[in-house]
This record gives structure tokens, sequence and C-alpha cells, in this order.
């Protein structure tokens, strides 16, 4: 047995069965024991190693598990940087095993070299490199458990050509561990419930770690006990039941008036699960400080950076929630109750209602079509950019693991990232929405989804225009002022052709809903490409550019 063999091994004992790479010959001996075990573990070969490691994050958003993604030295590693860095915003469990030049060689500024502990250092939870091939396996195994363990983000592994190649002898395969668990403590308990029975208008935000716990339901059991409202984190909108009478909206970027509203008359936040992003606490202006905080996150660092809550619970959000739920002495008050119901009905009249557009192609009614005959089953990715916003304004999230969503804001994740949350869950309904801008970023991984067999659609938004960075320049610099934003694409639906998908070009509003339809039919791939209007770039109603 090799280091190759050790590391394939360990991904095998431990439950992977999908990785994600671009080939390269620093770990030749890496792919050869894959190879070998082609029956266990399925290699995605993705176009780029972006694509890579956000595929990887797509699937780990969806499986509740690490995601894996391999890459060659130096260049494959600099390109998959930005699938680390997503998985560490989006706290999604990832590791990536990256080849490095033999230990021989090493400082001497060798061929591709990188000290990937100093360029991954204030990325990662953490950077490992075995010294030795009998190392591999135990490394290969720390880095799926660190990766889990309290706040999950990426592990990167360096893995040095001769370490990799090397003679590991009879090397112990470590045994899967049991992600550990953090409790509350009975005093946070007692000191939160005091509080959250003194509140008249309770608000929690759900977070993405109640995604990864699987803790929907602990969520749904202390809003029905508390008469809590419940709004959910940027790009978290499957953490709680969107049908559920709790579910007040998604702090997403813009907020409609009846979330001002509701946030003016909020007098405690319970935060469960989330670290209380820039987009959801608008750059860290909320909550204010007049409204009492409480506040579930495993990782005390979370606590520390952020306003410091009136009670830190350091513990797991489901297990936290349990006890929650069970400390609340008596039903909410009919006033509590009256207070959600009102605002649950503006939620979903706000959701109903139709935003001003002025394109032959109208989003709401393209998204109202989009939402009529989803699947139950299903999964939604999608892209970074104002473009998005339909998406988040009129899906329906009403079941867990349905969305995949780049809570980083970064561009070209939505195609691969389809494809993670395909393999992660092949009987699931799988649809990508993304601008222009950000297919022209990734949209050859559309080869790959071809090649893996595999069938989902993607929505082309093409407006012309990386369109949110000219709506800041209109905010900025005033109307017409825009530089450095115009687009000139290709026929997107003529390029999905070449790469072996279906497509269709869509240039009104009633050409969309049979195109929708045949692509919901097509066994394959399928792109269908809608020509937007730049003036309807916000879900909240025209630019007047």
């Amino acid at each position: 047995m090799n280091g190759g063999d050790a590391l394939v091994a360990t991904l095998v004992a431990h439950g992977v069965d999908t990785a994600f790479c671009v080939p390269g010959e620093s770990y030749l001996a890496v792919l050869e024991a894959l190879r070998q075990n082609a029956n266990r573990i399925r290699l995605v070969v993705t176009r780029h190693e972006s694509g890579a490691t956000y595929a990887a994050c797509g699937y780990s958003r969806i499986a509740r598990k690490p995601g894996i993604a391999l890459v060659t030295r130096g260049p494959g590693a600099t390109n998959a940087s930005i699938g680390v860095h997503c998985s560490m915003q989006d706290s999604v469990p990832l590791v990536l095993f990256v080849g490095q030049v033999p230990t021989a060689e090493r400082d001497r500024e060798s061929f591709q070299e990188i000290d990937y502990r100093a360029m991954f250092g204030t990325m990662a939870k953490a950077v490992f490199e075995p010294s030795s091939a009998d190392q591999v396996a135990a490394v290969t195994a720390r880095a799926l458990q660190i990766a889990m363990a309290g706040r999950p983000g990426p592990v990167v592994v360096s893995l040095p050509e001769d370490v990799t190649e090397g003679e590991a002898g009879d090397a112990a395969i470590p045994a899967p561990r049991p992600r550990p668990t953090a409790a509350p403590t009975v005093e946070r308990i007692a000191a939160a419930s005091r509080l959250i029975a003194a509140a008249r208008h309770p608000l929690v935000l759900a977070g993405e770690l109640v995604g990864f716990e699987n803790a929907g339901a602990d969520l749904v059991a202390f809003a029905e006990a508390g008469g809590a409202g419940v709004v959910s984190a940027f790009r978290c909108q499957d953490a709680f039941p969107n049908d559920h009478e709790a579910y007040l909206g998604h702090f997403g970027i813009g907020r409609p008036p009846y979330q001002r509203a509701l946030w003016d008359c909020c007098d405690l936040l319970v935060v469960a699960g989330n670290r209380l992003d820039a987009i959801t606490s608008e750059d860290y202006k909320l909550p204010r400080a007049d409204q009492t905080m409480i506040a579930i996150h495993p990782d005390p660092d979370v606590h520390a950076r952020g306003r410091m809550a009136e009670v830190a619970i350091a513990a797991d959000v489901g297990p936290s929630l349990r006890a929650l739920t069970a400390a609340l002495a008596k039903p909410p008050a009919a006033e509590r109750r009256a207070w959600r119901a009102g605002l649950r009905r503006e939620f979903l009249d706000f959701r109903a209602a139709p935003a001003h557009t002025v394109g032959k192609v109208a989003m709401p009614a393209v998204m109202g079509r989009f939402v009529d005959g989803l699947a139950a089953d299903r999964v939604v990715t999608n892209d970074a950019g104002n473009f998005t916003g339909w998406v988040h304004r009129y899906v329906p999230f009403d079941h867990p693991a349905s969305q995949a969503a780049p809570m980083i804001g970064s561009m070209g994740y939505a195609v691969p990232a389809a494809i993670g949350a395909k393999l992660a869950r092949p009987t699931a309904d799988v649809t990508a929405f993304v601008g222009d801008g950000g297919f022209g970023m990734s949209g050859q991984e559309l080869a790959t989804a071809v090649q893996e067999g595999l069938k989902l659609t993607v929505i082309v938004g093409d407006n012309g225009a990386y369109g949110t960075i000219m709506a800041h320049q209109h905010r900025y610099a005033g109307k017409g002022q825009y530089h450095g934003v115009a687009l000139r694409s290709p026929d997107f639906a003529g390029l999905a052709r070449a790469y072996g998908a279906k497509a269709w070009r869509v240039e009104s509003t009633e050409a969309f809903a049979p195109a929708l339809a045949e692509a919901r039919a097509h066994d394959g791939v399928s792109v269908i490409h809608l020509m937007l209007d730049v003036r309807d770039i916000s879900a909240m109603g025209a630019l007047d550019v």
C-alpha cells in the first residue's frame, strides 16, 4: 500500500462515494487508487478547478457531509481557492486535496510550488501536510473530522508527490467517528428562557447550521411552542419550511416594507446557527442596541466577533432549540400569535405581488410559471448577483436541503453546484439559476454534466451586463454613469447545444412556459437562455437607467 492507496482507503472507510477533480501529475498515485476503487467512489472530472470545489460545496450543502475535491499543485490550487473561501463563509464541510512538489524540492521555488499553509492558513479551518506515506491515512481521517466538527468548513491537505507514491506498509485505516455534539448548559438555557418569556415580539433568525444539523423540525417545534416569527438568513431559505405559519421571509438584499416594520417592533432576536453575516445584518447594523439577542452557535469565536449577545449559547443548534422548547412554561401569548399572523399575511402578499418590470420577458410571470409544477423533491441552486433576487422572492423552499446558494456571493457557483447537488440527491429535480456574467465564468461545466449523464436544468438570465455592479454605480455615481459593466455574450443556447445539452432561447414571457415544459421533460441537461432587459435587474422593481 502506498500513500495514495491509504488516502483512498480512508475515504472509502469514511463513507465517501463522490469526489470532484481536475487531474494532475502531482497526485498520480491517488488517481490510480481512485481508478482501482471506481466502483466505490465516483470521480467527477470538471473543466476547471473552481468547478471542482464549487461542485463539492453544492454536494456538501445537500448531502450534509464533506464535499471532496482534488486538484494539482500551484495553478490548480489557486483556481480551486474560490471554493475554499466559499466553504468557509458558507459553513459547509469541504476537504481539498492538493498535489505538492516532492519533499526534497521544497522551499526552492520548485515547479508550481506554493506554501499551502501560508496560502490557505487564513481561509481554511486547518491545513495539513503528511511528511511520510504512513501518515496519510491518519491525516485524511483527521481532515474529514475537522471539516464536520463545530462550525463546519474547509480543510486543505497538501500531498507531496513522494509521500503519496511512497510505501505506507500496512497502514491502519482509522475508523470513522460520529461528529461530536455540544450540548447547552442548564444555566444558559434558563437565562435564555427568561428572556423569551419576557419578550412581546420574539423573532428567530434561522441560519446555515439549522440546515447542516437537520434541525428544522426542532426549530418548527420551538416556533410553535413560543409563538415566535421566523426569518431565514441570507440564502438559507430552506432552513425553515416556507409554508409554515411562522415563516416571515428571507433577509436578503433589499428589504420590503413589512420587514422594516418587523424589525422596528421586534424586541428579542434569537439567532439560530448563523454568524450574523454582513448581508443578513445589513452590514452589521442589525440588531439594534435596544434589541435583546440570544445567539446559538457552536463556535465561540463567532460569538466573540459580532455584537455580544445577552445570552450566548456555544452549543449545537438542535439540542439548544430542544432544551429551549422544553423550558417554555406556558403557551405563547395571543398578542404574539396575532402579531406574527399579521406579518405572515404581509409576507404572502409581498411574494404574490408582481414586481414592476419593463422588458419583454417579465420575470414575475416567469417565476410563477417556474413555481407551477415544481416537484416536491427539488433543489434550486443560484449564482450571485441581483438576478437571483427573483429566486429569493418567488420560489418557495418548503423542504430541508432544497437550496444551494453562495452566502459568500461569489459568481460562477450555480452550474457546478447543481452538478454536486444532483449527485448528492439523484432523485431531486435540480435547477440552476445564473446570470450571463456567472455563466461566462463556469458555464463550461455543462460539459461535465453531459459527460456524467445528469438530468438538470440551467436558466440563464442574460441582460448584457454585470448588473449588480451597474446597480451599485447607479446608486454611487448616478443615472447613466456606468463603466466596465457591459457584456457582449455569445448565443448561450447555441453554446449549450455545442456542449451536448438541449437548449432554448426565450425572448418573450409567452415563450418561457413551453420551453420550461420541454426542459423538464428532457432526460438530460437543459438550458433556457432568457433575454432580459437590463432595467429589470431587481426583484423590487425596474431600475430607471
